[in-house]
């Protein structure tokens, strides 16, 4: 875990390294196809106590298509994404686990508001889609017990930016809920 950490903090201060190219006005163009990947922080599957860890981030990637420009101040986009959450809660002093692990995907739907802010892709939208959960414990009198738990429908309001470094490469961040309340990543337009 600590290693996708580091991999991707690299990648964001190379980032910051990179000379700021010109960047055109409009940020996502009809046809464009942005491809986006990074760790979401926080996570609406479990909360803070003291028997939790190994708490494994949401790593998610997703893509985004620009179906149709000019919609108002800003373009529509169309797109999926998909997700993957583990935790486990141990209890000290005994034997006891309880381990889940989430799989989400879904499909995306989000407005751009390009023309604000020179190299900032502004947006919003949402997700519907499924979420798989898979729950394995272990009990002094139960070997190993695993079933399928929480799986269900998948909703997400979100809200988020891109900060375009060059024309093709950007570094994103996504408030919301529903996947995990804040994601960061980095983005590659094509």
């Amino acid at each position: 875990m600590k290693k996708i950490i580091r991999i991707l903090t690299i990648c964001l201060l190379l980032a910051m390294l990179l000379p700021a190219a010109p960047v055109r006005a409009q940020l996502f163009d009809q046809g464009d196809i942005v491809v986006s990947a990074g760790l979401g922080l926080g996570s609406n599957y479990y909360s803070f106590g003291t028997g939790y860890s190994n708490i494994m981030p949401v790593i998610y990637a997703s893509g985004d298509y620009c179906l149709r420009e000019d919609l108002g101040p800003g373009n529509l986009g169309v797109g999926a994404i998909m997700a993957f959450s583990s935790y486990k809660e141990t209890w000290p002093s005994t034997d006891y686990y309880w381990k889940v692990t989430t799989f989400m995907f879904g499909a995306r739907g989000t407005y751009h508001f390009t023309d604000l802010v020179d190299k900032l892709d502004l947006y919003g939208g949402i997700t519907m889609g499924a979420e798989l959960a898979f729950t394995k414990t272990s009990d002094s009198e139960l070997d190993d017990y695993s079933s399928s738990a929480g799986n269900g429908f998948l909703a997400e309001f979100f809200g988020g930016a891109r900060y375009y470094f060059t024309d093709n490469f950007s570094v994103n961040g996504e408030l919301g809920y529903g996947i995990s309340w804040l994601k960061l990543g980095v983005s590659l337009k094509f």
